[in-house]
């Protein structure tokens, strides 16, 4: 049997950006530039909140940081090369380099999934079950689920990732974007990528679809918990404690199932629609769980007016 070696020192690959429009690429980098900068500080800010904030030391808001630790995540990975192309169209990027950003893109996904899921259980126990909550939900059990999503988004990505260091690359080196997707890659491929095309189905749909589901039944026995409450202010409040959660699982998997279903079957989509869609998959959730648990969490909001006003934390 022959030995495989590594295809890594090949010519490197070329990303691109909006084909087309090459030319207004620096006036696109000032909006990628300002979302760029507001992810950043909405996750940094938010997670220094939860930090520092003693008001914040709940599963809830545990929960929440590793939601923005992934949106971090998923930006950093991805953004250098895009406003390297952007800004000095840098295109070249090595296969070794271009795989590991592959990797952490999807995998970073599949973690928020995962993180979603647990904070959708959280909701679950805090409203099914409040007088068992801290019980339930301890510091340990809180880690050990976090530790549990991140463990599977790593290890669920690397079997298709895996092969591309041992494919040979010769029909093109040229990218349909300014970062690397799994999909992207494979097209380019002169080897068998029977199992690299199945295997990222089923992941969507036994992962993705699965958690979901999972989420959609969770909500269906919360919903009758907070029927069964008599009072109509205790329910309002119940429910209002599930809105922020509601609103970034429908932009997660919107834009999740969106990019899927435009890569899988929008062959006769013009190509700006396949480009604009995964700047949506990436940024989009992002830069707006920050604002949304803003708007709606009155101890985040208590915190950033503290933080805005520069007066001591609380106690």
């Amino acid at each position: 049997m022959p030995i495989m070696e590594l295809n890594t020192s090949a010519t490197p690959f070329l990303l691109t950006g909006f084909v087309g429009l090459e030319k207004a690429h620096h006036w696109i980098s000032i909006p990628l530039s300002v979302v760029y900068i507001a992810i950043l500080l909405g996750n940094g800010i938010l997670l220094f909140l939860i930090r520092v904030d003693h008001n914040l030391r709940e599963p809830m808001y545990y929960f929440l940081a590793m939601l923005a630790t992934t949106d971090l995540g998923m930006t950093l990975v991805t953004m250098p090369t895009v406003l390297s192309v952007m800004w000095i169209n840098h295109r070249e990027i090595g296969h070794g380099t271009c795989f590991l950003q592959a990797y952490f893109i999807h995998s970073f996904s599949t973690i928020e999934s995962g993180i979603l899921l647990a904070m959708a259980y959280d909701r679950f126990i805090a409203i099914r079950n409040p007088l068992r909550y801290t019980s339930i939900l301890t510091n340990t059990q809180v880690i050990k689920i976090g530790v549990g999503a991140f463990v599977r988004g790593f290890v669920l990505i690397l079997p298709p990732i895996l092969p591309l260091y041992w494919f040979s690359y010769c029909r093109s080196r040229v990218l349909s974007h300014a970062f690397c997707l799994h999909q992207d890659v494979i097209k380019l491929a002169c080897a068998d990528i029977t199992f690299n095309r199945l295997y990222p189905i089923v992941v969507v749909f036994s992962v993705a679809l699965m958690d979901c589901l999972i989420i959609f039944c969770s909500y269906i026995l919360i919903l009758q918990t907070v029927m069964s409450i008599a009072s109509g202010e205790e329910r309002s409040k119940a429910l209002n404690t599930c809105v922020s959660h509601i609103c970034c699982i429908l932009v997660f998997y919107v834009t999740v199932f969106g990019l899927t279903f435009v890569h899988r079957f929008g062959k006769n989509v013009p190509h700006l629609v396949h480009v604009t869609m995964s700047y949506v998959y990436f940024l989009f959730p992002p830069v707006m769980n920050p604002v949304i648990y803003s708007i709606k969490t009155k101890q985040i909001r208590s915190g950033l007016l503290q933080l805005v006003s520069l007066s001591p934390s609380r106690k």
